[in-house]
């Protein structure tokens, strides 16, 4: 049975978009250790691109949470904002860190190369993301199944 909220959209939190929730834990996970390591280890070495990593891990840190919540029309607009502002970081740093590469000389980021560093996933995450809230959005039409005839179809 599926869950309806006060503004009439079903509940987010089955199927993908579970799967999408706990890849971008994982990733909060990931770029909030590397972050932290980043600037504790040697912060002078490269500011730039280590707080871009805590802003990555900001990001996806409310994304993750915006995304659970998202329920919510208020939630539901900060995971649009969150994950909307996770693509223009990657492809901003992705392709900074192409064509100024002395930014990111000393370490890269999270976003750097689009995401190179964690198989693209950054750079595919939020096109996955924004999909998944456009397509659960209120108002948007639920998929109905196909019914079930008894016998063959020859």
């Amino acid at each position: 049975m599926t869950e309806r909220t006060d503004h009439g959209s079903t509940a987010r939190m089955t199927g993908i978009g579970r799967v999408l929730v706990v890849v971008y834990a994982v990733m909060a996970l990931a770029a909030t250790g590397r972050s932290f390591v980043q600037i504790v280890e040697d912060f002078a070495a490269a500011p730039v691109a280590y707080t871009l990593s805590a802003v990555a891990a900001l990001v996806y840190i409310l994304a993750t949470v915006a995304l659970v919540k998202a329920d919510s029309r208020e939630w539901y607009v900060v995971a649009w904002v969150a994950i909307a502002f996770e693509l223009l970081g990657v492809l901003v740093v992705g392709t900074l860190s192409l064509t100024h590469p002395e930014l990111f000389a000393h370490d890269a980021t999270v976003w750097s190369g689009y995401g190179y560093g964690y198989f693209w996933i950054p750079l595919a995450l939020p096109c996955v993301g924004l999909w998944w809230l456009w397509t659960h959005r209120a108002g948007a039409p639920e998929p109905q199944p196909e019914p079930v005839t008894e016998g063959s179809r020859w």
